[in-house]
C-alpha cells in the first residue's frame, strides 16, 4: 500500500493542475488516469476542435482574400491533413502534461480508480493486478461525458456521431443534422458548414446558445442562416432511423412534424458526470444529484477528505473553471492563506463558432430578474476603425452595469476575435471595477478592443463613435 497526502482521480484540466499545485505545496501527491492525460478537453474537446476551427477560418479567409487585393487561386480542403494536424497538436500537449507531472514529482498510476471507503482507492490497470492506494485527501476529477440521446435506434448507429466521431471524420458529409445548439453543437455546425456540408441545427430550447445574452443568440442565429445553415429552435427530435446511407430524423417543430434525411447526425445535448464505477456507495455522505457530485466552491463533499472538482461537480462545464477550482481545492487542503474559489459569474465563456461568442457575468435579462436597475451599452464593430480596415465589422460588444453602483454586471461580445478580448472584462469584474474606472482605461488604437471602451461609454450616453 502506498500512502499520499493527496490522491487525484482523473488527469484532465482539473486533475493534472490540481496534482501539480499539490506537489508545489509540498504535499505527497499521486494521480490516477485510466486513459489519456489531459482528459476530454485536451484529447477530444477544446484543443482538437480549435485546431479544426482554425483551419476552417483560414479557408474562409482565403475565399474572401480578393476583397483585400490578394489572389490565392483555387482553394480546397484536405480533410485528412486537417485531422492529422489536430491529432498532432493533441499528442504534443499530452506529452507536455506528462512531463510536467513528472517534473513536479507526482506519482502517476494508470488504471481505473475505485473508492473503497474514505481515503482508500483501488487502481485496476488494463493488464496486471490491482493496487491499493491510501490518501488523507482524495480529489475526484473524473470529468463528464456526453449525454446519450434517448431516441437512438438499435442496430447500426455509425452514422450518428458524438464529438469523437465528428473530430475524426473520413470525409465531409454532404448533409449533417446537429442536435443541440450549445457551444459544442454550434462549433461543429460552423466547422462543417464552412467545409461544404449542408447543415441543419435543431435546438430544444427557444434560442441557440441559450446560456448567452438574447441579443447575442439572435445575432449568431442570423449569421448562421446567412451562411446557409438551417436553424430550428423550439424543436424536438422525436426519432432517428438509419436507412442504408441516410439517417431519417422526425422533428417536432412548433406544433408541426417534419422529416429530414441526412447523411450524418451529430448529437450534442449536454453532459453528465463521470460517476459510474467510482465506488461512491462506499462513501455514503458523498451525494450525487442529476448525474453530478454535490460539492461546494472549494470541492468539499459531505464526506471529510473526499473532494470533487471540475465537470464532475457540475456547471459551468469549462476547462478553465475546472483548473481554478482544483487549485482552490488543493490550497484549502494545504491550509494556504487566501485560497480563493472561482465565482461562477466571474468565469468567462467562449464559443469558437463563426462568428465567435464570448461573455462574462450576467446577461441583461438575468440582471433585471435579480432586481438590478441596469444601464446597457452596445457598440457595433462596424464603428471600429480596425474592424472596418480588416473586414471584421460584423458583431458588437454589449455591457451591462448596475445603475446605482456602476458595477460591471456582465459583458457580451460577438464577432471575430472576441474570445481573445473577453479577458479584459473578466479582469475588470475580478478587480470589481466600476464604470468610472473602466472609462479611464486607455485602449490602444487602432484595435478591436476600442469597441470595449465604446460600449462602456455607450452605457452612460458618452459613446464617441456610435
Amino acid at each position: 500500500m502506498s500512502t499520499f497526502d493527496v490522491l487525484v482521480v482523473g488527469g484532465g484540466p482539473a486533475g493534472y493542475v490540481g496534482a501539480i499545485r499539490a506537489a508545489q505545496l509540498g504535499l505527497r501527491t499521486a494521480l490516477v488516469e485510466r486513459a489519456d492525460l489531459g482528459g476530454v478537453c485536451l484529447n477530444w474537446g477544446c484543443i482538437p476542435t480549435k485546431a479544426l476551427l482554425h483551419g476552417a477560418g483560414l479557408l474562409r479567409e482565403c475565399r474572401g482574400a480578393a476583397r483585400f487585393g490578394v489572389r490565392v487561386g483555387d482553394v480546397g480542403v484536405d480533410l485528412q491533413s486537417m485531422v492529422a494536424h489536430s491529432r498532432a497538436a493533441v499528442a504534443r500537449l499530452t506529452g507536455g502534461v506528462q512531463y510536467l507531472l513528472k517534473k513536479h514529482g507526482v506519482a502517476m498510476h494508470t488504471g481505473h480508480a475505485r473508492l473503497q471507503g474514505p481515503g482508500q482507492v483501488v487502481v485496476t490497470p488494463a493488464q496486471g493486478d490491482p493496487t491499493t492506494l491510501s490518501a488523507k485527501n482524495v480529489v475526484l476529477a473524473t470529468g463528464a461525458r456526453g449525454r446519450v440521446f434517448a431516441g437512438l435506434p438499435g442496430g447500426d448507429t455509425s452514422r450518428i456521431w458524438g464529438y469523437r466521431e465528428a473530430l475524426t471524420p473520413s470525409a465531409v458529409p454532404q448533409s449533417l443534422l446537429v442536435i443541440g445548439a450549445g457551444a459544442i453543437g454550434m462549433e461543429f455546425a460552423s466547422f462543417y458548414a464552412t467545409l461544404g456540408s449542408k447543415v441543419q441545427v435543431c435546438e430544444l430550447r427557444e434560442r441557440v446558445l441559450p446560456a448567452e445574452d438574447a441579443d447575442v443568440s439572435a445575432f449568431v442565429q442570423a449569421a448562421f442562416e446567412r451562411d446557409g445553415i438551417g436553424v430550428r429552435t423550439d424543436c424536438a427530435v422525436e426519432s432517428l432511423a438509419v436507412q442504408d446511407d441516410r439517417v431519417r430524423a422526425v422533428l417536432a417543430h412548433r406544433g408541426a412534424r417534419e422529416t429530414l434525411e441526412v447523411e450524418r447526425v451529430l448529437v450534442s445535448i449536454g453532459v453528465t458526470g463521470q460517476v459510474d464505477g467510482l465506488g461512491l456507495e462506499t462513501v455514503p455522505r458523498v451525494a450525487v444529484s442529476k448525474g453530478f457530485i454535490q460539492a461546494d466552491a472549494f470541492g468539499a463533499t459531505g464526506e471529510p477528505g473526499i473532494y470533487a472538482v471540475g465537470d464532475v461537480a457540475g456547471a459551468p462545464w469549462l476547462a478553465h473553471k475546472a483548473s481554478h477550482q482544483a487549485m482552490a481545492c488543493i490550497e484549502r487542503i494545504a491550509g494556504t492563506a487566501g485560497a480563493h474559489a472561482p465565482h461562477a459569474e466571474a468565469i468567462p465563456a467562449c464559443t469558437f463558432c463563426h462568428p465567435q461568442v464570448a461573455s462574462v457575468g450576467l446577461t441583461e435579462a438575468t440582471a433585471r430578474e435579480r432586481g438590478h436597475r441596469v444601464r446597457v451599452g452596445r457598440f457595433p464593430f462596424s464603428g471600429n476603425g480596425k474592424a472596418v480596415a480588416t473586414g471584421q465589422e460584423a458583431g458588437f460588444v454589449k455591457t451591462v452595469f448596475d445603475e446605482e453602483t456602476g458595477a460591471l454586471l456582465g459583458a457580451h461580445m460577438v464577432g471575430d476575435g472576441v474570445t481573445e478580448l473577453i479577458q479584459g472584462f473578466a479582469i475588470g469584474r475580478q478587480l470589481e471595477a466600476t464604470e468610472a474606472e473602466l472609462m479611464q482605461v486607455v485602449f490602444p488604437h487602432p484595435t478591436l478592443s476600442e469597441s470595449m471602451a465604446e460600449s462602456v461609454l455607450a452605457a452612460f450616453g458618452r459613446a464617441l463613435h456610435g
